[in-house]
């Protein structure tokens, strides 16, 4: 039997996913779990006292095996031996390592002495809000004893390590009555002989916490609403999102690129309207999850909901301009030699009252997830602020984990970006043929994706093959249509912050000779494509403007466009007029870094929705070949012979965007296999 097969193992994976399948009892990727057992040695056959723990950087909802650490608790104890005391604690992670047992398995994280030295075979840390609320009191140890008597006992706040698994030792052994503790300032650990009794432990001392909170509590913990800071009408809140989202993005990454989130939640709209959100807001958040994620306090937008969008945005480039100067303060207040260098002086949570919440990270679901956490942090101030007062750690505190150099080291260790990481793409077409194929190459490159298609299931089952709304989004429009493509440019920037990256693919075709091609027919052709196209490309450009973080444009257009092929009038007209717009835009928006360039595919056929259409069959005849062949004689005429797929063409789309190509903008890709008739000159 491996380790990962033990009972205990079972049992804590079991218990870890119950309690981390509810937000009241843990944030996402927060806290951790044990379990202790005996197992075989693999070495010697003897028996061996381990403990298995949850690993460094894992989410109790999630968790697996691998997810795990195991260790040997003969080695782990024998560290007290050791120990340098607190001044030199952060040595005992690496000396974690040595007490390993077996291959593979997580990293030990900072919280795994506190599970080894507390004598109980299973222990849960949690970061529930209304253990936070207790633990972030002005007189949290009194309210704790009120709470729980002498059930709970309180720990002072201490930054997690190996010193704070010594306290909580030390507490378990002094009080054995205690099913568990309240830390100050960051969270609740609970402890039993079972994994049922710790889990029952560390559920009731949640679910009484929250029953105090709620019965002790005053109503109106926040103070009374301001008039004109209350929510606005759902249709005219969204509104204004939209129209600040690029706006607050820019904001957001002056240092470097960030992807947005944004939540209009009536927790965060209470918050906004209550008279007492500005003080609590630069207080900041307590628990060390909460400000390694939202960092040590939010900007706030302080104006009433009403005020003139102008006036908004002018403000909160104002405030932004403080809030740098004010984090590089931070910095240099704490700063020493021996500190990483400051890693960026933007907000990562905008608030703006009557509005919503602006979240910002490396991907998307980090900005969600930083956004959940000030959730979290909003109901650790009501419930702190409805029996006392907020009051969080020390700001010294904040500084020494959010530039604790074990942070620094776990951001050494994440995997370098993929080259399209932070970047936000808006592909037209999206539900079949090259604009699938696109979207599904952009988000293979980190790329968030919106999947625009006239067909809404098309576009949805796209966004499903991606992997959802952290990935991607669909959204149902028709280019003819100004009005649709605002709101699909809307919903982009709602659920990714912004837009990067354009590609402009939608399309059908009409194969007719002159004489047979009517004036609706160029009209439906032209309307589609050419204004379409157009359309959609001032969308995109007010959007990148409004951020400041230039941008790509990309027409498929086609090698129509260039060579003159028979019965083609309106399909090779509305070509060349999109080839043209390269030309003209990227002389117009390189001002702004905003590059425009296209493609020249010819002879998609297979998964191309508009040879599926009826086109493929009309060209087919004109040629003489059968319908199924047509791939193949595009393939024989070419210089190359080879077939080109969608796939094809979105390499190219890449490989415009990609970075490498940074400095060409009104270029033309030929992506046909060789047609010497369509050669640019």
């Amino acid at each position: 039997m491996t380790t990962n097969d033990h009972p205990a193992v079972a049992d804590l994976l079991a218990r870890s996913h119950r309690l981390g399948a509810d937000p009241r009892n843990t944030n996402y990727a927060g806290g951790n779990t044990s379990a202790k057992g005996t197992a075989a040695d693999p070495v010697t056959g003897g028996e061996v006292e381990l403990m298995w723990v949850k690993g460094s950087g894992g989410d109790l909802g999630t968790l697996r095996p691998e997810g795990l650490a195991a260790l040997r608790l003969d080695r782990l104890r024998a560290l007290k031996d050791v120990y340098p005391g607190v001044e030199r604690e952060d040595e005992m992670v690496a000396a974690f390592d040595f007490c390993l047992h077996g291959k593979g398995g997580a990293a030990p994280s900072i919280d795994t002495a506190m599970h080894g030295l507390v004598e109980a075979a299973h222990v849960d840390h949690l970061h529930p809000d209304s253990g936070i609320a207790l633990a972030c009191a002005a007189d949290g140890e009194e309210l704790t004893k009120e709470c729980f008597g002498e059930q709970v006992v309180w720990v002072p706040w201490r930054r997690p390590g190996f010193q704070l698994g010594l306290d909580i030792a030390a507490v378990r052994r002094a009080h054995p009555q205690a099913i568990g503790c309240v830390l100050g300032g960051h969270g609740i650990t609970a402890w039993g002989e079972t994994s049922e009794e710790c889990e029952r432990n560390s559920l009731h001392i949640i679910r009484t916490a929250e029953t105090f909170l709620a019965e002790r509590g005053r109503p109106e913990p926040f103070g009374p609403v301001l008039d004109g800071y209350q929510a606005l009408p759902e249709a005219e809140r969204r509104e204004r999102a939209a129209a600040l989202a690029p706006v607050v993005r820019a904001i957001a990454s002056a240092d470097r690129p960030q992807v947005g989130h944004f939540t209009d939640s009536d927790v965060v709209l209470d918050f906004l309207a209550a008279a007492e959100h500005p003080r609590l807001a630069r207080l900041g958040t307590s628990c060390p999850d909460h400000f390694l994620r939202t960092k040590v306090r939010p900007l706030v937008l302080d104006l009433p909901a009403g005020a003139p969008l102008e006036e908004a945005v002018a403000r909160l480039k104002e405030l932004h301009a403080e809030y740098r100067e004010e984090y590089r303060a931070y910095y240099e207040r704490h700063a020493d030699a021996s500190s990483p260098a400051m890693r960026g002086a933007d907000p990562a949570i905008v608030l703006v009252p009557g509005v919503g919440m602006f979240s910002f990270g490396k991907d998307k679901q980090t900005a969600r997830v930083a956004g959940e956490f000030y959730v979290n942090a909003i109901n650790v101030m009501r419930g702190a602020e409805a029996v006392s007062s907020y009051a969080p750690i020390e700001e010294s505190e904040k500084f020494r984990i959010e530039y604790w150099e074990l942070e620094e080291a776990k951001l050494r260790r994440m995997p370098p970006p993929k080259p399209l990481a932070t970047r936000v793409a808006l592909i037209t077409g999206a539900g079949s043929g090259i604009g699938r194929a696109t979207a599904q190459r952009l988000a293979a490159e980190g790329a968030c994706v919106v999947v625009a298609d006239l067909n809404g299931e098309a576009a949805a089952e796209v966004t499903r093959e991606l992997g959802g709304p952290d990935r991607a989004v669909a959204v149902t429009v028709d280019v003819t249509s100004e009005e649709q493509i605002r709101a699909a440019f809307a919903s982009a920037v709602l659920a990714f912050g912004g837009v990067d990256l354009v590609v402009n693919n939608a399309g059908i075709s009409v194969s007719k000779p002159l004489l047979e091609t009517t004036a609706r027919d160029w009209d439906l052709q032209h309307d589609i494509m050419a204004r379409g196209s157009f359309l959609v490309s001032r969308e995109a450009a007010r959007v990148m403007r409004d951020q400041g973080l230039g941008g790509d444009i990309i027409y498929i257009a086609s090698k129509n466009g260039v060579f003159a092929g028979p019965n083609n009038i309106a399909y090779g007209a509305t070509k060349a007029d999109q080839a043209h717009q390269v030309r003209l835009l990227a002389a117009e928006l390189g001002e702004l870094g905003i590059r425009v360039n296209g493609v020249n595919p010819d002879g998609v056929v297979r998964g191309s929705g508009i040879f599926a259409g009826g086109w493929g069959a009309k060209r087919a005849a004109v040629y003489g070949v059968p319908e199924e062949k047509l791939g193949e004689f595009y393939a024989q005429r070419t210089l190359l012979k080879r077939e080109v797929l969608p796939e094809h063409v979105a390499n190219a789309v890449f490989a415009l965007t990609g970075g490498d190509l940074s400095h060409t903008t009104g270029l033309h890709i030929p992506v046909d296999a060789g047609v010497a008739a369509a050669f640019l000159r």
